[in-house]
């Protein structure tokens, strides 16, 4: 019976040990959760704030995006900087516009200010114009050049799009293709 006794105050003792462990495991948590509750906080600012500057970054790229395709676009002899395409001065602009016109829509996607699915309804409604289909075509190459980009996925979806708007045998083409969603 000694043995039992032994045996059994071990046990008691070990569980003593085990539950003062996890008293002071606790304990001390608790104390620290205050500190890792405001580390936790600085992180989301500091995510919040990476966040602004990087649309602010977009918004400046994007005025001054626009303001390069504007010189081009009042300026021949500047435009010529930017004839990929051996065009026309009038087809040039024109090119040039229609680049303006979807960088608008894509930079208004990157920062946030319309979804994926209004980006795909938006562009579904800018491709009927045979210019800006026109334009696409012309600039297939420069597209795939920036593979593995949310700009290259994008690209990709505008031109499923552009191909079941020309397969469809409907001329409502607001209901042509299936919007993305959100990821």
């Amino acid at each position: 019976m000694a043995t039992q006794n032994t045996k059994s105050g071990g046990l008691r003792a070990a569980a003593a040990v085990g539950l003062g462990m996890a008293v002071g495991t606790l304990a001390a948590w608790a104390a620290q959760r205050p500190v890792v509750e405001a580390l936790r906080a600085r992180v989301e600012r500091l995510e919040q704030r990476a966040q602004v500057q990087q649309q602010a970054n977009l918004s400046s790229q994007q005025q001054l995006h626009w303001a390069l395709l504007s010189k081009a676009m009042d300026d021949s002899d500047l435009a010529e900087v930017l004839d990929l395409y051996d065009a026309s001065p009038k087809k040039r602009r024109q090119f040039l516009f229609a680049n303006a016109l979807y960088t608008n829509l894509l930079f208004y996607y990157r920062i946030g200010n319309m979804t994926k699915d209004e980006f795909f309804k938006r562009v579904r409604g800018m491709f009927q114009n045979p210019i800006v289909r026109e334009y696409w075509y012309a600039t297939q190459q420069n597209r795939a050049s920036i593979a593995d980009t949310e700009e290259a996925e994008l690209g990709l979806l505008v031109d499923d799009l552009l191909r079941q708007l020309e397969e469809a045998e409907t001329e409502e083409w607001w209901v042509v293709g299936e919007p993305p969603g959100e990821d």
